[in-house]
């Protein structure tokens, strides 16, 4: 086949994305405002039903106070944990194997991170590599105060387990008590309420992904605690940067206040919002806590509203993509991740493989011959007990053999929506030749 040129993973931006930040540009509201709390309703009527066509302003108090939209997912991470009031002294548990948001918003609030080793090879039917759950409860003491699960490539964890792991730890959980400030007032009685760790989902990857539990199809966002998600570039669903966060509802705690201290400490503790203060004579504000400037504008929303208009169809394409790369990793005998699996399904954001028998070595050689090809990989994740930072916390990746070994033989293969067949095809052909060449 004539050599092909493939991006790893380049944002798809249609005329509509285009055509509405234009407008956002021409009507003069820029930053947070009317699109940031009409992305913000439609995401939460999403998480909701799984749909995107729901009339979100026929009644718009009925989806609002639910998402909060910032400029990360790594801000939206941050805050989950200080709501929940994760601080100095804390212990925050985080599967060694992800990216680094999942611990650095822990670390940003001043908790010690404890890694978690995963299950070997993965989960059985998915692949996915996922927390090994006995040494998950192994690891909660009398300092842990939240876990934080990650649906690594759009799969999704097993939250029933976590949430049985963490009601029979409850004994060892000991609620922060109020200094008298206004979030510290705020997390403890969140704290009271939980009576438990808290289960925190890093869903950079999941946003449309799905389990079943006892027949009902729960989306992610609301199946843990707190969950952030990522719209950065590379994701599925992109504002260019940008992220949300979303809750599950916490007896005892009105969904408005928690979303009102989302919009305090995003915007620096001021307690009235650009749009708030251009109602009439509505100028005066206070300042409630020296905090955070983190806020989603007008023009990244733009963005996300078209893109949530066209999410069923990327999510279709990107399932399209992997039914045929896992068609040829089965001819070839390669292991990769079950994307869909009874009970699971997907967001489809990553294709992870891993060649049996093979080492670091051999594994980087076939990604320099498939780059040679024209066809871009990359590897997801390199364990954080490996990485420096890590390293100077006391992590130590012999401590983390599953994550290691996941991490030796990978290679995750493009996976995005711009990719066409003739693509597709070259990507697969390429891939036969270079395991021909390699094994």
């Amino acid at each position: 086949m004539e050599k092909r040129f493939i991006k790893f993973s380049p944002p798809d931006i249609s005329e509509s994305e285009i055509n509405e930040v234009c407008e956002a540009l021409r009507s003069g509201w820029i930053t947070t405002g009317p699109r940031t709390k009409l992305l913000e309703r439609r995401l939460a009527a999403y998480i909701e039903t799984g749909r995107v066509d729901i009339d979100t302003e026929s009644d718009p108090s009925r989806w609002s106070n639910r998402v909060a939209c910032l400029n990360s997912a790594t801000a939206a991470e941050e805050l989950n944990l200080r709501i929940l009031g994760v601080s100095e002294g804390d212990e925050v548990l985080v599967p060694a194997y992800t990216y680094s948001a999942s611990a650095s918003a822990a670390i940003h609030c001043g908790a010690t991170v404890k890694f978690v080793d995963i299950q070997k090879d993965g989960e059985p039917s998915t692949h996915m590599p996922e927390m090994d759950y006995g040494k998950l409860a192994d690891a909660i003491t009398e300092k842990t105060k939240a876990v934080v699960c990650v649906d690594l490539a759009g799969i999704v964890c097993d939250y029933e387990k976590v949430f049985s792991i963490v009601e029979s730890k409850k004994s060892l959980f000991h609620p922060m008590e109020s200094d008298g400030s206004p979030l510290s007032e705020f997390s403890s009685r969140i704290q009271h309420a939980l009576g438990r760790v808290a289960v925190v989902s890093d869903c950079a990857h999941g946003l449309g992904g799905s389990r079943s539990f006892h027949g009902k199809v729960t989306y992610c966002g609301a199946l843990a605690d707190f969950t952030g998600f990522s719209f950065h570039a590379v994701k599925n669903f992109t504002t260019a940067e940008g992220g949300a966060s979303s809750w599950k509802s916490i007896p005892g705690i009105d969904d408005a206040e928690i979303y009102k201290f989302f919009q305090l400490l995003s915007l620096h503790g001021q307690n009235k919002d650009a749009l708030a203060k251009t109602k009439v004579g509505a100028w005066e504000y206070d300042i409630i806590g020296p905090w955070y400037k983190c806020n989603m504008t007008d023009i990244m929303a733009a963005i996300g509203l078209r893109q949530l208009d066209r999410y069923p169809g990327l999510l279709a394409k990107r399932e399209e993509i992997i039914r045929k790369y896992d068609a040829v990793c089965d001819e070839l005998g390669i292991s990769h991740l079950n994307h869909h699996v009874p009970g699971i399904d997907s967001s489809n954001h990553l294709y992870l493989m891993r060649i049996p028998g093979i080492d670091e070595e051999k594994r980087n050689k076939i990604i320099t011959d498939l780059a040679e090809l024209g066809v871009t990989t990359n590897v997801h994740y390199k364990p954080l007990p490996m990485m420096t930072a890590y390293r100077e916390l006391g992590a130590d990746i012999d401590d983390f053999p599953n994550s290691f070994d996941y991490y030796r033989n990978l290679i995750t293969l493009p996976l995005h929506t711009l990719l066409s067949d003739e693509d597709v095809e070259y990507i697969c052909s390429s891939l036969r030749t270079v395991m021909r060449e390699n094994i």
